[in-house]
């Protein structure tokens, strides 16, 4: 062999050696560096939440590292375009002074992160165009297909506008399971075959990877989020397709479907080859959004009771993701406040604080048990002390149990969809006469252990008077619904089985639930605010309506 081609094989052997070094130190940089967001999600359309969380000095001293901004607070709004055209946001337009102004509110925000040595990604919306663009091109019908060559120009040239012109930026989260408008008056946004790996996700995802972790060296964030987090086959055809990289990674819901309690456990969550990150809702937008106690953390890291039936063998927690999957850890994304519709709308952050206390601390370093960081909030943030920590411990375990078996039932017996936001549906019987009974006596359940956290309540030592009369309107908030709805079931199975006296029964028991729940105002100024007879948003039957018709028909 000749002292050249030894001298060329050597340098192929080294230059082989240290790539797979590299990949090696990625993956454990994954593990050991994982990335610990937060994220306030306004509601869509209307004034951004008022939140300790929306200051980024805030959410470092809780533990995170970086802070993800809301679609409406995202670049993809701000640029200008003027590497496309002069002509698609002129100036002195209407238009470009909103993202003029978009822009410079947006650059504020960033000095604020950047300033606490926070890392910045912004949540956007793919396909989302300025309208103009749209126009100009005559692309209406074929803007969102990634596969069409204007598309993909422009979202090429969309993204170097973003970092050019937002340089604090670290990151994108894209979302494509959705294209919410409602504050983005000149711009037009559209996806087609959003669950197909071969037609949508796949290509945009070579796009973006292509100009964002590999060009620019920043981090790229893809949502799986209605478009492939739930169908295996389509998850694995979209790891195996695109190549990984260091900044690349995925964000995967800890449930299957929505944030909601006795949904399975993710099923892609450890699965692929490419590093994920977990998304976990600290006020739970079809729980009450914060009103009532709701500790979610627990079950999020430990895994919910309701995964118990799970087969040994799969991964059932985050924990477990964690120890079996390590090499795939990429931390955790918490929606500290935020998600769905309108309210109710908190004025103290006591319970969505908790759960997303715990999950940053446990992300930072996940051998540690997740009673310990709880027994740590109830002491360093609380400031309770010797018996009152086991107590409020009791107190938060028990809301668990209590939202499962009251808006479902631990065997997935009811439609989830039935009551969300600040409205009440009707809610429907289970399959059969076994899931129902179970129904009806898990509600029994969830009152009864509402009282008992309402007891707990009243005898822990809070550090001030405030603080007690917020846990204790807050926990009376989630008894005083959860008869409510258990009204609502059991008049439904009664008219189920036309059973009259039980109809008039608990439509009485409904009106007292009512009125009961309307007095809390008067007696916790600090509470939520309420549930509303007469919410129809996303409520296909509403229950009062219902009730009204009962009220007639059985009178």
């Amino acid at each position: 062999m000749s002292k050249f081609n030894f001298q060329k094989k050597l340098i192929l052997f080294i230059s082989l050696f240290f790539s797979c070094l590299g990949a090696e130190l990625i993956a454990q940089n994954h593990f050991s560096n994982p990335l610990i967001l937060d994220m306030v999600h306004h509601n869509p359309g209307e004034t951004p939440y008022k939140s300790a969380y929306n200051n980024p000095a805030v959410i470092k001293e809780m533990g995170y590292n970086g802070k993800v901004y809301f679609l409406f607070e995202s670049p993809a709004l701000a640029i200008n375009w003027e590497s496309v055209g002069s002509d698609i946001l002129p100036k002195e337009s209407k238009e470009r002074k909103w993202v003029d102004a978009k822009a410079k509110q947006i650059k504020k925000m960033h000095a604020a992160c950047k300033e606490q040595n926070m890392a910045i990604y912004a949540m956007s919306d793919l396909v989302l165009f300025p309208k103009r663009l749209i126009e100009k091109y005559n692309i209406e019908d074929t803007f969102g297909d990634p596969n069409n060559a204007l598309t993909e120009k422009f979202v090429r040239a969309q993204i170097n506008e973003m970092f050019d012109q937002f340089p604090s930026l670290d990151g994108l989260v894209v979302r494509i399971g959705e294209t919410y408008l409602h504050d983005a008056p000149y711009h037009q946004g559209a996806i087609k075959n959003k669950t197909n790996p071969e037609k949508t996700i796949i290509p945009l995802m070579q796009i973006l990877r292509e100009e964002i972790c590999v060009k620019r060296n920043k981090q790229l964030i893809f949502r799986t989020w209605n478009a492939f987090d739930r169908n295996m086959g389509a998850y694995m055809k979209v790891s195996n397709a695109v190549e990984p990289h260091q900044n690349l990674i995925i964000s995967i819901k800890h449930c299957e479907g929505d944030f909601h309690r006795a949904r399975p456990f993710s099923k892609v969550i450890g699965q692929g080859r490419h590093p994920q990150i977990i998304e976990v809702q600290a006020a739970r937008e079809y729980e009450g959004k914060g009103a009532y106690p709701n500790y979610i953390a627990n079950g999020v890291i430990e895994g919910f009771e309701e995964h118990d039936k799970m087969p040994e063998e799969k991964i059932n927690s985050i924990r477990e993701f964690v120890e079996k999957k390590p090499d795939l850890y990429g931390g955790i994304w918490t929606w500290s406040r935020g998600g769905g519709w309108e309210g109710p709308y908190i004025q103290s952050e006591m319970w969505c604080d908790l759960n997303a206390w715990v999950m940053a601390q446990w992300a930072k370093d996940t051998k540690q048990k997740e009673a310990f960081i709880f027994n740590r909030y109830a002491t360093e943030r609380l400031h309770l002390k010797g018996d009152d920590v086991a107590k409020f411990r009791k107190l938060c375990l028990l809301s668990a149990e209590a939202v499962v078996r009251g808006r479902n039932s631990t065997h997935y017996d009811m439609d989830v969809w039935w009551t969300r936001d600040q409205g009440i549906g009707w809610p429907k019987p289970a399959k059969d006469s076994i899931g129902q009974n179970r129904n009806l006596k898990q509600k029994d359940e969830s009152v009864a252990k509402w009282g008992e956290i309402v007891k707990l309540a009243k005898s822990i030592h809070w550090e001030n008077k405030k603080a007690e009369s917020h846990a204790i309107g807050s926990a009376e908030y989630g008894l005083r619904l959860y008869k409510i709805y258990r009204a609502l079931i059991y008049m439904s199975d009664a008219e189920f089985k036309g059973d009259k006296k039980r109809i008039q029964k608990w439509i009485k028991a409904y009106d007292k639930a009512w009125i009961d729940y309307k007095k809390l105002p008067e007696q916790y100024n600090t509470v939520a605010t309420l549930y509303t007879q007469n919410y129809n948003r996303h409520i296909t039957n509403n229950a009062d309506r219902k009730v009204n018709e009962l009220r007639t028909k059985y009178n």
